[in-house]
């Protein structure tokens, strides 16, 4: 395709490609946790530990995240992307910050409103973010799930939009944030450099 960019992709700030791949790692980790908890009992509290406190690191990478976003411009959009594709893009990216910033704040609150202590290691607890009334908790609860959907399938689309412009465009939208070396990326060796100028 002769839209393609030519030379190396235009990359996000090195902090964000970094907690990019944090923040990946960690909501794949947290949606299969959340997966296993209610296919299965088995090791339940052992999960139940992990996930607490993974959601609230989510929930701090995500405030971090996006105070990075405002202090960091994010390189151009590819021209392999059509117009309507970037705003697809910018919108998603949106609402999985969105997202990011509900679904752990209503699993906190749907704790509070049970009156059960949040523990994230030995004795640090967290603060109650919601009264304790039990009418409460399957409001949170529900939510909590809904968002937890809603977070599948907006990653999951994420993910695949990615695939189709990376298996089938072709386009290396990926180098926007990759944080391992990039073929073809160095610049040519002196002498290459030197012989191109004498014979242009």
């Amino acid at each position: 395709m002769s839209d393609k960019p030519i030379g190396r992709t235009p990359q996000f700030a090195l902090p964000s490609r970094l907690l990019h791949w944090a923040m990946a790692v960690m909501v794949i980790t947290q949606l299969f946790i959340g997966v296993t908890m209610v296919a299965s009992l088995a090791n339940y509290n052992l999960l139940l530990a992990i996930h607490r406190p993974l959601g609230i690191a989510i929930l701090i990478f995500v405030v971090v995240r996006i105070g990075n976003r405002l202090l960091h411009k994010p390189p151009p959009f590819l021209s392999t992307m059509r117009p309507w594709e970037r705003r697809v893009a910018t919108r998603s990216e949106q609402l999985l910050y969105v997202l990011l910033v509900v679904q752990p704040l209503a699993g906190w609150a749907m704790l509070s409103s049970a009156g059960i202590p949040i523990v994230l290691f030995g004795r640090l607890h967290l603060p109650a973010i919601a009264p304790h009334n039990t009418s409460l908790y399957p409001v949170f609860w529900y939510t909590h799930l809904i968002v937890a959907y809603l977070l599948f399938a907006t990653f999951t689309a994420h993910m695949c939009a990615v695939l189709f412009h990376t298996l089938v465009i072709r386009d290396r939208i990926l180098d926007r944030m990759a944080i391992w070396p990039i073929p073809g990326s160095k610049p040519p060796p002196k002498q290459t450099r030197e012989r191109q100028v004498e014979t242009s």
